[in-house]
């Protein structure tokens, strides 16, 4: 007997054991199959009936297990069953497990299978991730399998497969099903990342963040900027009604551009914060290759606001590049092909606004509201190191000299620059004080420091605010 003869001889052994072993527990149980259980509650035989299945994304698991939880609970009383046969059931339709059950108990009644999946920054839901619900719907018995997605046997979606033996009903408690997963969603006004699967292409997993509390007093802008982005994000999703009765859309997009580290960043975390009733899909680096997916995800949930940050690495002017840049196209198919009424926002970052895709940038109903970050100007400069260092024992005069010696840098080199003072202080084991805030703008606007002076954005030239 070659090698692969034995092998295929060992685990043909290893399936007659284990479906000789459920056979015999079952018949010792004395308690019936799971043929038998379905058939008493839908009152036919199961593996005569239609399975009527529907997949959602797999990082869609906890809506479809709060809202079938729902609609059981307005039915009366349900039960939950287990499929016992290991792995084996995992690689098998609802049709083929009855079927297998029924002839050869290979998948007896077992344990539910649960998993814990978060739902929130800080909180999680366990559920059923292989588990079969028998309920009441429309006032007819059925048998819903609810099933994770399982990327190592093919299975990238999750699942519900629908058994019963009332015309029509399936497909009705499919659409009820997905109308409550929209209704209830745990996405809903969360702020999250989209993160990829290491088995299948598309998104794999969701990560929820916590809203950061920012005020206006932490944000360093021109007059009246802070105020026209809440206006164009939030005014039109609180005015909605009166924009359609207008005529007018409500799709938007914005732009954010201007130097690094001039806060563009920290201005779109002030805006998280300060609008918590949208829905927030932040995209930065790789995960910009779902925003199809986000574009979706925002449609169904919205209000919303799509935030790409950097959008500069994949939306750069076509004229710089020759080939094919999928990624690009699929940017600006999102921007597309949201519907004019869809309460959606999509705000962009940007260090390089010169060589931004021109289709992207001045097309109106892509980008309607362009605001520049510019570098700070003197006021702007006091008042960031000021913020920085607002528990810290700097005199007044040593921040208006290092505001007038820091001309041309940015909110990012006022940050460091306070840390850089607390460490010269911290290393001889004591206090800050003007003497080390001297020191520090001293060392970091010295020739040793161009190189951190470029990472940090730093320039001879820059725009004022207004002062």
């Amino acid at each position: 007997m070659d090698e692969q003869t034995a092998a295929f001889v060992a685990v043909f052994r290893t399936f007659l054991e284990e479906v000789v072993g459920a056979q015999h527990a079952e018949e010792s149980s004395g308690e019936p199959g799971l043929v038998a259980l379905l058939t008493d509650h839908l009152g036919a035989d199961p593996r005569r009936l239609p399975v009527v299945s529907e997949e959602f994304p797999a990082y869609r698991l906890a809506d479809l297990d709060v809202a079938l939880d729902e609609i059981e609970q307005r039915a009366g009383p349900a039960t939950l069953l287990g499929i016992g046969g290991g792995e084996q059931r995992r690689h098998h339709s609802l049709s083929e497990i009855l079927e297998a059950s029924g002839r050869f108990q290979q998948f007896p009644v077992g344990a539910v299978d649960y998993s814990s999946t978060a739902t929130g920054p800080d909180s999680t839901r366990e559920i059923v991730s292989f588990g079969m619900r028998l309920f009441s719907f429309d006032g007819a018995p059925v048998a819903v399998l609810q099933r994770g997605a399982d990327p190592r046997t093919g299975s990238a979606n999750a699942r519900m497969e629908v058994l019963t033996a009332a015309p029509g009903v399936a497909a009705a408690l499919i659409s009820t099903v997905r109308g409550v997963m929209l209704e209830r969603s745990v996405l809903r006004g969360q702020v999250l990342t989209l993160g990829g699967s290491d088995f299948e292409p598309g998104v794999g997993g969701i990560t929820f963040h916590r809203r950061p509390a920012l005020t206006p007093d932490d944000i360093v802008l021109p007059a009246g900027v802070l105020e026209r982005l809440q206006r164009q994000v939030a005014g039109v999703a609180r005015h909605r009604d009166r924009l359609r009765a207008a005529g007018q859309h409500l799709k938007r997009g914005l732009l954010l551009y201007g130097p690094p580290g001039t806060g563009k960043t920290h201005t779109v975390r002030y805006l998280l914060g300060a609008l918590p009733d949208l829905t927030v899909i932040l995209l930065a680096g790789p995960s910009i290759q779902y925003v199809s997916e986000a574009a979706l995800m925002a449609r169904a949930l919205q209000p919303a606001l799509v935030v790409l940050e950097d959008c500069d690495l994949v939306a750069e002017s076509r004229d710089h590049h020759g080939g094919e840049q999928p990624l690009l196209f699929a940017v600006l198919e999102a921007l597309d092909g949201l519907s004019d009424d869809a309460d959606v926002a999509f705000l962009l970052t940007t260090n390089r606004v010169d060589v931004l895709e021109p289709a992207l940038a001045q097309r109106p109903g892509r980008v309607d509201l362009a605001v520049e970050v510019p570098l700070p100007g003197l006021a702007a400069r006091r008042l960031l190191i000021a913020r920085y260092a607002r528990r810290l024992p700097f005199s007044a005069d040593v921040l208006d000299q290092v505001a007038e010696r820091t001309e041309g840098t940015t909110a990012s080199f006022a940050k460091e620059l306070v840390r850089r003072a607390v460490l010269i202080a911290a290393e001889d084991d004591r206090d800050p004080g003007d003497a080390d805030l001297r020191q520090a703008v001293g060392e970091m606007l010295a020739e040793a420091e161009s190189v951190t002076r470029s990472l940090l954005g730093t320039s001879t030239t820059g725009g004022l605010y207004n002062e």
